[in-house]
């Protein structure tokens, strides 16, 4: 056995993976390519020894070992990097829907139990991954990168997560300050939420608002979302920030008035497993009461990937309580449509990738009708949201797009401005009602949960 070789299993060896991990790190680099590195921690492994003894806990290592080979291609490459860690190098790889693949095909082959000590038991495992060049172009910060998603993706009780998106090496030195800062933004009142309007498309009447947030920096002025929330899932503290959206979405929700609407509030990926999100929507409901507001929480479709089944009963426990449950960014996610009929969903968002080429590019258009005709045969409504020109609005209205939202209509408005808005829009569709008398029936503005 080589002296680079893991005795046991085989593998190479962490002194072995270092070197080959930089290798084609470098190889990607040069060709313009991307390699992800996924680790792979065996959960509980030491009361596993000490309940079956050692003996067992090596057949679990070499059966582990054996399992990883088989979800690695050709090209692929494996190692055991620590007593019950692993790694996959995957080479020539598109994007992060490989990755995806590549972890959902493992945990396929780990529902087929193990057998050691003559037992036959189930094996868990955390996972987490990363990718070059889009969280690193340094193999040592790749591994750096992959290692802090795994120990949030523990911390969080998620069985598989990618690494934040923080724009490669340059990402910690630009997002320090915000590291930080993000934990007092909210005492300090720097944290707020706008809403941008969501539309019904048959008449154009507004139907409830999604909230999205704003960070008002003390130096650096209005941030998007898009630049602090990577930071608060790398940090961990984006389950307190989601817990404070939540009941400030429906706190403000509460004083809109002018008959039904629904709040959508997102979710992360992290907080979707967790055994303890159903309780927490129900006390934020309890807290700040329905009334005439519907609650809505918009999930990624990447966040039901790792483990469905589980997600699955999560979400149907919080749907149980009469909130709906809508499916973010649409089309972009690698969805199985071996289990699509089971998501327990109300509502697909459109990816505003898609709904943006609709004028100019006929397979976006393709796929708007694919996913609006999908939606509808089972019993879900769309959402089109980056809605910004009429012509846009009318091609998605022929479709049978149900909804949409996006600057055509309004940006996103403080709580504040909302509020004044949402009651003209209630003024408008009163006048509106008295003068067609073949409007909607309020009932009709928004359709309970599928059951």
């Amino acid at each position: 056995m080589s002296l680079l070789n893991d005795p046991l299993t085989g593998l190479r060896n962490r002194s072995n993976f270092l070197p080959l991990l930089r290798q084609h790190v470098g190889l990607a680099n040069d060709r313009k390519t991307c390699v992800a590195l996924v680790l792979v921690d065996i959960n509980g492994f030491s009361r596993l020894n000490a309940s079956y003894g050692f003996e067992a806990g090596d057949s679990i290592l070499k059966e582990m070992a054996l399992r990883l080979m088989r979800v690695a291609r050709e090209q692929d490459y494996v190692a055991r990097i620590g007593d019950n860690r692993f790694a996959l190098i995957l080479t020539r790889i598109v994007d992060a829907g490989h990755v995806d693949l590549a972890v959902r095909k493992l945990f396929r082959l780990l529902d087929v139990p193990f057998e050691a000590g003559g037992q036959r038991f189930k094996v868990a495992v955390t996972a987490a991954a990363a990718l070059s060049p889009l969280h690193a172009s340094q193999a040592e910060y790749l591994l750096r990168q992959a290692e802090r998603a795994l120990a949030m993706a523990r911390a969080t009780a998620i069985r598989y997560m990618l690494a934040p998106d923080i724009h490669g090496d340059n990402g910690i030195s630009e997002s320090w300050d915000l590291e930080v800062e993000l934990g007092d933004a909210v005492d300090t009142g720097q944290m707020s939420l706008h809403y941008q309007p969501k539309l019904r498309v048959a008449d154009r009447r507004m139907v409830g608002a999604e909230a999205l947030m704003r960070w008002q920096h003390r130096s650096r002025g209005m941030l998007s979302p898009d630049l602090f929330i990577p930071v608060a899932e790398r940090t961990g503290q984006i389950c307190a920030l989601t817990s404070w959206a939540l009941n400030v979405a429906l706190r403000n929700a509460a004083q809109w008035g002018g008959g039904p609407l629904s709040v959508a509030v997102n979710i992360p990926a992290q907080m979707i497993a967790r055994h303890d999100l159903p309780d927490l929507v129900e006390n934020a409901l309890q807290l700040w009461g329905l009334g005439d507001t519907r609650l809505v929480l918009e999930i990624t479709e990447r966040s039901l990937v790792a483990d469905h089944h589980h997600s699955f009963a999560i979400l149907s426990r919080i749907r149980d309580l009469g909130v709906r449950i809508s499916i973010d960014d649409f089309g972009t996610g690698y969805s199985c449509l071996a289990y699509f009929k089971d998501i327990p969903a109300d509502e697909l968002k459109i990816d505003h990738s898609f709904v943006r080429g609709l004028l100019d590019d006929a397979a976006s258009r393709d796929v708007t009708a694919l996913i609006i005709d999908l939606a509808h045969r089972f019993g879900m409504s769309v959402v089109g949201e980056g809605v910004e020109d009429e012509a846009t609005f009318q091609l998605l209205s022929r479709m049978g797009c149900d909804l949409v939202q996006g600057f055509l209509f309004s940006p996103a408005l403080s709580s504040d401005d909302f509020l004044r808005h949402a009651a003209d829009a209630a003024q408008r569709a009163g006048t509106a009602a008295h003068a067609d008398a073949g409007a909607l029936p309020p009932s009709a503005i928004l359709p309970a949960p599928r059951p």
